[in-house]
């Protein structure tokens, strides 16, 4: 079909011959330095790039341009994001599941994996669990299921969330990982008041994603694919997009993800809140060697740099499914957002999971406490943000794209990050993780630009020491 990204049609706005198109210019021209560098030049002006400009340097091996590419992802991070790193954990409500999906260990056929489903009760003591460690920002995850799962007990789990305070601890804002759904659906979870809909599209190559999910709703290409247009329709103005990496070759997947946030650019005026990176990993009886487009950690990190120059404005999430080593290079090159002292189970950070009863969804590759991801962080130079001022100031969708296009984060988003990172180590942090963050944000202080805004945030500061809680700008 022809290519059309104001079309609400998945199978246009997500064009099959347009990316065959692109494929094909991105390797006739992947070795064409006077283009190379002009694309260079349009990135440096950090706006972003078509997904047809962007697919040409991913094609590009030319090694100083790769490299010339990775520098600029590196600065417009730092022009964007500044040197925050959003803190984020995930908590999985249930795995029950209809769908048929061949490479998630949820799937219905599946008889090995424990499945479970959170009551109310244990939802308030996983919680309590993960404001224990710090948390003040959760993703929940559901498999999708009409009468185990309905979007009653979504709702009724949200609230469950938000109502519990334990000693200064509090969630202040869900995110919510379901599976595609109504409008009518995503105004309650608007209602709900909810931060960011993640979905991700696993593929966007329709036959194989056709082939990926071969029984249950997630079957429909379409509706899973303009699931975010739904959504925005229902009235949520952050949605996060995402691939899997591993399912189809990288290169569609690229162009498809960009012309994803293209098309909700073009029809909403509002890109992606956010953008995934997951991998597709080991998880019980999904073997990803039998999937045979992996990519390695190099690749893995050129489309990470990429997506940062593409879409600059964009927040960038990886999750513990990638190792230490991996993480602290893609943060670099743009991500934004990383999950810390994750569980993948239906329960198990009040207390882990026997051996016998696995309910993961993939293996995390990441183990580290809370407090070693904080304090690695901020050896690294970033500084671990648990701030959710702007959701609940709403200043969402167009309003923080306009904000953060206009580069006032440092007005705003560093010193909430400041005070979050103080509230963190003087409630949850180890005394050598509080002793170096300490440091930092009497260094971070002198970097807010505006003096009244820098004298606030001191006062802030001050009055977190003596154990007041929550100040935001």
């Amino acid at each position: 079909m022809k290519y059309n990204p104001m079309s609400l049609k998945a199978e246009e706005f997500i064009s099959h011959e347009e990316i065959l198109d692109t494929l094909a210019y991105a390797d006739a021209n992947k070795d064409n330095v006077a283009l190379i560098d002009e694309i260079i030049e349009k990135a440096k002006l950090r706006k972003g790039l078509s997904h047809r400009e962007a697919s040409v340097l991913l094609a590009c091996e030319i090694p100083e341009k790769v490299q010339e590419l990775y520098d600029l992802a590196e600065q417009i991070k730092k022009d964007f994001y500044g040197n925050r790193i959003v803190m984020f954990a995930p908590l999985y409500l249930s795995n029950y599941c209809v769908n048929g999906c061949v490479y998630c260990p949820y799937h219905l056929k599946n008889k090995h994996i424990a499945r479970k489903k959170l009551t109310q009760e244990e939802i308030k003591r996983e919680v309590i669990a993960l404001q224990d460690m710090g948390h003040k920002r959760l993703a929940i995850e559901a498999g999708e299921h009409p009468t185990m799962n309905p979007i009653e007990y979504i709702l009724e789990s949200i609230n469950t969330i938000y109502s519990i305070k334990h000693k200064n601890g509090a969630i202040r804002r869900v995110n919510v990982n379901i599976a595609a759904t109504t409008v009518e659906n995503y105004r309650k979870l608007k209602e709900a008041g909810i931060g960011t809909y993640i979905l991700f599209q696993e593929t966007y190559h329709k036959e194989s994603y056709e082939q990926l999910h071969p029984t249950g709703p997630k079957h429909d290409y379409a509706y899973h694919t303009e699931a975010m247009d739904r959504a925005m329709e229902g009235g949520i103005d952050d949605v996060g997009l995402g691939v899997l990496f591993g399912l189809e070759l990288y290169r569609y997947e690229f162009a498809g993800l960009l012309m994803h946030a293209e098309h909700l650019e073009a029809v909403h005026g509002v890109g992606p809140h956010t953008i995934s990176v997951p991998r597709l990993k080991r998880a019980d009886d999904i073997d990803p060697d039998t999937f045979d487009n992996g990519i390695d950690d190099d690749t893995f990190a050129k489309i990470c740099a990429l997506i940062r120059v593409s879409v600059p404005y964009t927040g960038m999430i990886i999750s513990t499914r990638e190792s230490k080593a991996v993480r602290e290079k893609v943060i670099r090159l743009g991500v934004s957002q990383i999950s810390g002292a994750s569980r993948t189970s239906v329960g198990g950070y009040c207390e882990p999971e026997p051996e016998d009863e696995n309910s993961e969804q993939f293996d995390v590759s990441d183990k580290r406490t809370l407090d070693e991801v904080v304090r690695w962080l901020m050896e690294m130079g970033y500084i671990p943000s648990f701030c959710t001022a702007c959701y609940r100031l709403g200043r969402t969708g167009d309003r923080f794209m306009s904000l953060l296009k206009a580069g006032q984060i440092q007005n705003c988003c560093h010193p909430n990050a400041l005070m979050t990172l103080k509230e963190f180590l003087m409630d949850y942090a180890s005394e050598e993780t509080r002793a170096i963050g300490e440091k930092m944000i009497e260094a971070e202080l002198q970097n807010i630009p505006k003096e009244e805004v820098r004298r606030l945030c001191a006062d802030h500061l001050e009055k977190i020491g003596q154990g007041i809680r929550d100040f935001r700008f």
